[in-house]
């Protein structure tokens, strides 16, 4: 079967149902209303605002008329309860542990659907995961034990590798290297780091993870519908 990449049309809103695109536009929105509102918001009102972004684009991915769209649907479900959790005080544990479920989930529905990768293709994906056993121990002080952190940096990057080696369109890989940016960042300030300031540098983690949630979702659902009328 050629790869999905191929059969994709070249546009990425081209040939998507229109049920798929309007909360994926939803989305959107509700993503940006967390950027600009962030600051002025706090409890549960803070809690939904957050989680309803990349809980539409699961809704999003449970319209798509092609076998795999409820895994991509539980990726995201697992993102968006993710990003509720971590709103709550003293649930920052059980935020990071939904994020990195939603990482081992999209390990197995990506490499279900891998390609006969390149060799650049294959040494990009070890410099992920090298990159997701550095990153910890790089990016926060001496002091800090970063265990767990170095584990879901791990499942991270592998999530990013498996799926810049799959059939999906390389959109979709691009949006989870901007996942791992996101990371990155996050990473970084809480090691003591800072990069352009508290507020900018809180702006640049959400616009990189949920532009990138919102690029996988793209991707692999081009992907998928490409898949169903190619058989």
């Amino acid at each position: 079967m050629p790869p999905m990449t191929a059969l994709a049309p070249p546009l990425p809103l081209a040939g998507l149902p229109l049920r798929f695109l309007l909360p994926m536009a939803a989305a959107l929105l509700a993503g940006l209303a967390w950027l600009l509102l962030a600051p002025l918001l706090g409890g549960p009102a803070a809690v939904f605002i957050k989680g309803s972004g990349v809980a539409l684009i699961a809704l999003a991915a449970l319209q798509l008329p092609a076998s795999g769209a409820r895994w991509l649907a539980a990726v995201m479900a697992l993102g968006a309860t993710g990003d509720m959790l971590l709103e709550v005080p003293g649930l920052f544990i059980a935020g990071a542990a939904s994020f990195a479920a939603g990482h081992v989930v999209a390990m197995a529905f990506y490499v279900r659907h891998r390609r006969q990768a390149s060799t650049s293709d294959r040494l990009m994906a070890a410099g992920l995961i090298a990159y997701g056993l550095a990153m910890p121990p790089l990016l926060s002080s001496a002091s800090v034990p970063y265990g767990l952190a170095m584990v879901y940096a791990v499942l991270l990057c592998g999530m990013a590798a498996s799926l810049w080696l799959s059939r999906f369109p390389r959109l979709a890989a691009l949006g989870a290297l901007g996942f791992v940016l996101s990371d990155t960042i996050l990473v970084y300030r809480m090691g003591g780091g800072e990069l352009l300031g508290p507020a900018l540098d809180g702006a640049a983690v959400w616009f990189f993870y949920f532009g990138g949630q919102w690029m996988i979702a793209l991707g692999v659902a081009r992907g998928l519908l490409a898949r169903a009328a190619h058989p």
